[in-house]
């Protein structure tokens, strides 16, 4: 056996003395960098300073001669980042008696004493060898297995033991499947906004497992041992470890900033860190923006030669007879498939026939069956992207080249997406260079501009393709039919390519568009229609999000716009596909809905069939009515409730909410206590609450107020008042947690609010809600818009902020204030951004001073 343990005394005055050596130590470290700014210093000092505190807690602890204390992970490494934790194996040489488990539960009580976040396992060898064969990450933590104290014999037993069972091509294959799933979790993509400096494409862990796989099979221990084996280049290795070091830097720098274990850049850090760095606002852009692209540009590199490094490790664990034959087609002499990838024909192909440069896509997306190119071809294409120049662009050869990459039947997204990680579309198309890794501070984007583009195109194809259909039914019938389908991705493309220069980016990438177009030799009706889409990207979702449908003179307008069907139904997808590429959070099914049902409204105007309110009234007053027939009411029951309600009712309301509506009231026409009723929501998304009541002044604040303190975000409001005067209000309303307990929240919501208006208690005042992270980092200036509508009928009041729980019920409250009369809301949050239209009237209003006071009151409620 090993030192007896320590008496209690002891024990406290060592637990106080290394802890109080540990903080000093800590601080002395941390303090050095924010002095010389080195993070492999900082990360070997606290790995050497924490081996310290360890080995002597280890000591004091009486263990048995026949254990170790073994590092793994990144600390087994032999680094370790301010606030991570510290991955221990106590290795035992034999299955722990009750005396060694009661000191093995001391010892590590001790290290969570000492203020160490830690990680670990008590194993034999043997032990270790079962959980390695069955967990991928124990047997990657042991590859990187280090001793700290304890029996040197037992601690290479578990390494010589663990060699030999690890089978190389097997590690090989999990660990490139286990990095394709954590890609897949990123979208594939580096360029998030707030990408995570450890576990995104193209970072730390990323490097981690090519080193990881290069161990296992025995080829490299070093980027520089990578480089000998001619695994890599040299210049390659010397970037990789430029890249590595970079984030290594940003790494730490983010542990020091938020004080925890935080590997997201997230937004609220970028100003902060990149400070740290000595970067400053400068040319209009924010101190972040600069960190970030270097950020982007590091990530660039390494997905490059991540690809490169593991398509060489794959080929020495997997030797197989190269099968080079001819690629086929018009590239036949420059190009070979080799085991299924594209290689050039000659080191200096892209140098000596540059249209190659282009070719070597065109040829990817005519051999779908093509895994991607050789690390030999990326090489190559990588440093002759700069034979791309004016007049490389201004030939006719290359322009056909590109537009055969546009129309080509598959491949179009990788291709793009190759072109632009090689930064080959960046020197095809200039001011598409210009906004890589460019940030958006919408709020609402979480890529920046290039890969928000990619992410449009990615979902322009993803109609075309059939596995994909039951995500876009109506998008993959509309693109089946559509003619010259690649103009869409040309619109696609450009509608961004804009953003930053100042000015309107919709203007200025119609010009690009436009000179792209009859460069390249486009028809004057196809430059028109791709021209027509870039400048006019937002007008659709302006539309159906802000204007009031119902409104035969909005769909008139917008129908003299869009001219015909064919720029209908492009401005229609690409519309689609811009607003799912934004962000997971800003598409919905209630957005889905307002965009189709003003697609369909205005396909008839466009053919021909006038929009006329009487006949959109009759329409759906006879859909509604079979409806209710279905359900077994009869002839005359609606009668009583119909007609109390105008034409504007009938209108705003589809035929199956009228339908609805009618079967939950027909028989409380009168009634003196309030109706609430709940269903989930045709459209498939959250619930939808209507509610009847006798009017009264603060009734839509007081139903906001409810939705408030129940967390529920209100996505349409629809306020009527009868023509007895009851108020029919509808409302759709969603949360997180409807799917589960839908029948639950409906029977709450219908019980409480109904209890809620029979109270006619005060209204509370609103509650100033807390800002997201992302609002709190990025701040809007809030906006009000108050401004009579063309008939001179009502007001228009317009507000623009960030959004926060309780602000619909702060403005309602406000308005009930004012004694204002709410006809319509229209509710639109994009991300963290809200730009809520509603249609007013009150006497009040008529006072130019009121009107003024109003405004600044909404302001004021807008505010945090």
């Amino acid at each position: 056996m090993g030192q007896p343990a320590l008496l209690d005394s002891s024990r406290t005055e060592l637990r106080q003395r290394l802890r109080d050596q540990l903080r000093a130590e800590r601080q002395a470290l941390i303090d050095a960098f924010h002095a010389d700014g080195k993070p492999e210093k900082l990360l070997r000092g606290l790995r050497t300073c924490v081996d310290g505190i360890l080995t002597d807690a280890w000591r004091a602890a009486g263990l048995p001669a026949n254990t170790a204390l073994v590092g793994v992970g990144g600390y087994g490494r032999g680094e370790l980042f301010p606030y991570s934790d510290v991955d221990l194996l106590i290795l035992l040489g034999q299955p722990a008696d009750a005396l060694t488990q009661a000191r093995l539960e001391s010892l590590v009580q001790l290290f969570w004493d000492l203020g160490l976040e830690i990680g670990h396992s008590i194993r034999t060898v043997d032990e270790c060898l079962v959980e390695s064969r069955a967990d991928i990450t124990v047997q990657t933590s042991l590859l990187e297995a280090r001793l700290v104290t304890g029996d040197p014999v037992l601690f290479d037993e578990l390494r010589k033991r663990h060699r030999a069972a690890l089978d190389p091509q097997a590690f090989f294959q999990a660990k490139t499947a286990e990095m394709r799933l954590r890609h897949a979790k990123y979208e594939y993509t580096a360029f998030a906004l707030e990408p995570n400096v450890k576990e995104s494409p193209g970072a730390l862990r990323d490097l981690q497992v090519i080193m990881w796989v290069a161990k296992a099979a025995g080829l490299a221990q070093s980027w520089s041992q990578m480089a000998r084996a001619k695994l890599i280049t040299r210049t390659e290795a010397r970037q990789l470890m430029e890249k590595e070091y970079a984030f290594k830097d940003i790494r730490v720098r983010l542990h020091l900033q938020t004080k925890r274990r935080e590997d997201r850049l997230v937004f609220d850090v970028q100003t902060a860190i990149a400070k740290t760095f000595g970067l400053e606002n400068a040319e209009g852009r924010r101190a972040s923006e600069f960190l970030m692209q270097r950020y982007y540009w590091a990530a660039k590199v390494v997905t490059q030669l991540n690809t490169i490094m593991l398509q060489n490790i794959e080929a020495q664990l997997f030797p197989r007879q190269a099968a080079c034959v001819p690629i086929g087609g018009d590239f036949n002499e420059h190009f070979n498939e080799v085991n299924g990838f594209i290689d050039i024909a000659a080191s200096d192909t892209f140098e000596r026939v540059p249209a190659t440069v282009l070719g070597v896509f065109v040829a990817m997306t005519e051999r779908p069956d093509i895994k991607g190119m050789t690390a030999r071809t990326m090489r190559a294409l990588w440093h002759a992207r700069n034979v791309i120049d004016a007049d490389y662009r201004a030939n006719p050869v290359h322009k056909a080249l590109f537009l055969r990459v546009l129309k080509a039947p598959s491949g179009l997204l990788h291709a793009l997406r190759r072109m632009n990680d090689m930064g080959v579309l960046g020197r095809y198309l200039p001011a598409f260079r210009n906004i890589t890794g460019q940030m958006q501070h919408d709020l609402f984007h979480v890529y920046t501009v290039d890969q928000h583009i990619m992410m449009v195109v990615r979902n322009l194809r993803r109609f075309t393709m059939p596995e994909h259909a039951h995500e876009y039914p109506f998008c993959s019938q509309l693109i089946a039919d559509f003619r010259d389908r690649w103009l869409l991705y040309v619109a696609a493309l450009f509608h961004d390519i804009a953003k930053g220069r100042g000015g309107d980016h919709s203007e200025l990438g119609m010009q690009d568009a436009r000179d792209f177009c009859r460069g390249h030799g486009l028809s004057d009706a196809d430059t028109e229609l791709v021209v027509f889409l870039v400048q006019q990207h937002l007008l659709m979702s302006t539309v159906a999000q802000k204007q009031d449908l119902s409104d035969p003179d909005v769909i008139s307008s917008f129908a003299a716009q869009v001219k015909d069907e064919r720029h209908l139904t492009a401005l229609y997808l690409l519309t689609v596909a811009d607003i799912r590429g934004t962000s997971p959070k800003v598409w919905n099914a209630w957005k889905a809905k307002l965009l189709e049902d003003l697609y369909k409204v205005t396909l008839r105007v466009l053919g021909g069939e006038p929009h006329s309110a009487d006949r959109e009234l009759r329409a759906r007053q006879r859909e509604a009515l079979a409806t209710l027939r279905l359900f077994g009411l009869g002839a005359k029951d609606h009668e009583a409730l119909w007609k109390q309600l105008d034409v504007a009712y009938f209108l705003r309301h589809d035929a199956s909410d009228i339908a609805w509506q009618t079967r939950a009231l027909y028989e409380k026409v009168d009634s003196d206590k309030p109706v609430v009723k709940a269903r989930l929501a045709p459209i498939g998304e959250g619930l939808q609450v209507a509610v009847y009541v006798k009017d009264q002044p603060d009734l839509f604040a007081r139903i906001c107020s409810y939705f408030e303190r129940k967390n529920f975000s209100i996505l349409d409001a629809k306020i009527h008042t009868t023509r007895h005067g009851y108020a029919l209000d509808s409302f759709l309303v969603t949360d997180e947690n409807f799917a589960g307990s839908y029948r639950d929240i409906i029977s709450l919501i219908e019980h409480e609010l109904c209890a809620l208006l029979l109270s006619q208690e005060p209204l509370a005042p609103p509650s100033r809600g807390r800002l997201s992270r992302l609002s709190r980092t990025f701040p809007i200036q809030p906006t009000v818009d108050l401004r009579p509508d063309e008939r001179g009928q009502f007001h228009v009041l317009s507000v623009a902020a960030n959004d926060r729980p309780g602000l619909l019920y702060a403005i309602a409250n406000v308005l009930t204030r004012y004694r204002i009369n709410l006809h319509t809301a229209k509710i639109m949050t994009l991300g963290e951004r809200v730009e809520d239209v509603f249609l007013i009237d009150g006497a009040s209003l008529n006072n130019p001073r009121v009107q003024v006071q109003l405004e600044t009151d909404l302001l004021d409620a807008l505010k945090i």
